[in-house]
């Protein structure tokens, strides 16, 4: 029987146009799990409660998780009910902040920009194990100017040297990520030609790539990177409630 079938339906949310779901989508699709995408960057509203759902994915997007945008705020009530209801969390760069502002922590300007394709290291602990394998560090692809602290009811699992934090557990249940596991070669493509601006401001930081860099990266890493989201989007499938449970 299909997993679609035998699981409740996934919601991802998506906040801006260039953030979609990518490979996250490929993979739902291709293990046969239903998915629901709410566009908040289309005016539309995200549900108060995650009842219903077996799963809740943030995406990220070129905001900020402390602007005063109704969707963030919306997601962020989302957030604590999928928390409340036991309903498994995933988190990617924007949405991973808003993980974390939901647990009370605060997100910052970080020292600096981190754009491109990074090195993290995993933590020495269980639950690092759990989400990411036994491998101690990865490479993966960034794009953002702000950073979550750890919040405090959470595990921290990830640093590298650009960013502190770069990934925290709530258990084996709900995990926040400051990079992108979502991408894959079409979406960087697409950042890249729309937002290249973006690297030329910030040429001279010492995390952010030259587009080239990024783009000759990203055939050599991606992956690799799907690989590892496998792993963690079956993390997160395999906690997901069935119909009736």
């Amino acid at each position: 029987m299909p997993q679609s079938v035998r699981r409740l339906p996934a919601l991802v949310v998506q906040f801006a146009p260039d953030d979609q779901p990518a490979y996250l989508g490929t993979w739902l699709d291709r293990v046969g799990q239903a998915w629901q995408l709410c566009k908040t960057d289309e005016g539309i509203d995200l549900p108060a409660s995650a009842a219903g759902f077996g799963g809740l994915a943030l995406l990220g997007g070129v905001m900020g998780a402390n602007d005063d945008l109704p969707a963030l705020r919306q997601a962020e009530v989302l957030i604590r009910d999928a928390f409340a209801r036991g309903i498994p969390v995933i988190g990617h760069c924007l949405g991973g902040q808003l993980m974390a502002r939901a647990l009370g922590a605060p997100v910052t300007r970080g020292a600096h920009p981190e754009i491109g394709w990074t090195h993290i290291t995993l933590n020495d602990h269980p639950l690092a194990r759990y989400w990411f394998g036994e491998q101690t560090s990865a490479t993966v692809m960034q794009w953002h100017y702000d950073t979550f602290a750890t919040p405090e009811a959470a595990t921290r699992l990830a640093f590298s040297d650009g960013c502190a934090n770069q990934a925290f557990a709530l258990g084996e249940l709900h995990l926040g990520m400051q990079f992108h596991i979502e991408v894959d070669s079409p979406k960087i493509g697409g950042w890249l030609h729309t937002s290249a601006h973006e690297i030329e401001e910030a040429a001279g930081e010492p995390w952010v790539q030259p587009a080239g860099l990024v783009e000759i990266s990203t055939r050599q890493q991606v992956s690799a990177s799907q690989q590892l989201a496998d792993r963690i989007y079956h993390r997160w499938l395999s906690r997901f409630a069935k119909p009736g449970a």
